[in-house]
């Protein structure tokens, strides 16, 4: 019976293939030093989960032929993307809110400095994997990703293409998920240099000028495509 999986040297070439996407700077990586620099490592590693359960999520619908779907109605493609740059753009402009909130003053009338790192994170875990979940599932991109690049690496002899193709996204999402957590335990130590307020500021700045930045970007993407 031949494998469900492809031979060690296409295996070792999808695992280099996963780790150069990992590693490329996008919607998911952003989101996940973000959330780890504004409420710490265990906000990180939340948004991180919430993140691979939408791979999940996408390769499992990929398999069973949502992605094909998606293709094929542009009106349904659409709405996604319509409905993923609205919430890039509510997130950006959340983070914009949350730089420029005004701080509270100490008995001297100065803005009290904020700790080196926070000891909790600033909302509730579940806030933080929905975040990541959904800034994950509105991306039609990631569902067409799973579609055009797993079946590359199915074994034309494999007896189970569907098995197979699940197989490979389970591989992608507990890769994806082993990067994710490298990160946030890097972004957290990073996180001890924004101690002062000015620093917490202009990197809730940037992390949230970047998803409004995205959000036009995909809105630019569907203009391009109309």
């Amino acid at each position: 019976m031949s494998p469900l999986l492809p031979g060690p040297g296409e295996l070792a070439l999808f695992a280099a293939a996963v780790a150069v996407l990992n590693a490329t700077p996008g919607v998911d990586f952003l989101l996940t030093v973000t959330r780890t620099l504004q409420g710490g490592a265990r906000a990180g590693m939340a948004a991180a989960l919430g993140i691979s359960t939408g791979c999940v999520l996408h390769a499992l619908a990929a398999a069973f032929g949502l992605a094909a779907l998606l293709a094929l109605h542009p009106a349904a493609f659409t709405a996604i993307q319509w409905a993923g740059a609205a919430w890039l753009g509510w997130l950006g402009i959340g983070l914009l809110r949350q730089a420029w909130r005004r701080r509270p003053a100490n008995a001297a009338g100065d803005v009290a400095a904020a700790p080196a790192a926070p000891a909790a994170p600033v909302r509730p875990l579940w806030l933080e994997f929905r975040t990541g979940l959904l800034t994950n599932l509105l991306n039609p991109k990631v569902a067409l990703f799973f579609l055009a690049f797993l079946p590359q690496f199915v074994p034309a002899g494999a007896p189970s293409k569907t098995a197979a193709f699940l197989l490979l996204g389970a591989w992608f999402a507990l890769q994806g998920t082993l990067f994710l957590v490298l990160l946030v335990l890097l972004a957290a130590r990073l996180s001890r240099w924004q101690a002062t307020a000015a620093a917490r500021r202009a990197l809730g700045t940037l992390g949230g000028l970047l998803f409004v930045a995205l959000a036009l970007r995909l809105l630019g993407a569907r203009q391009a495509l109309n």
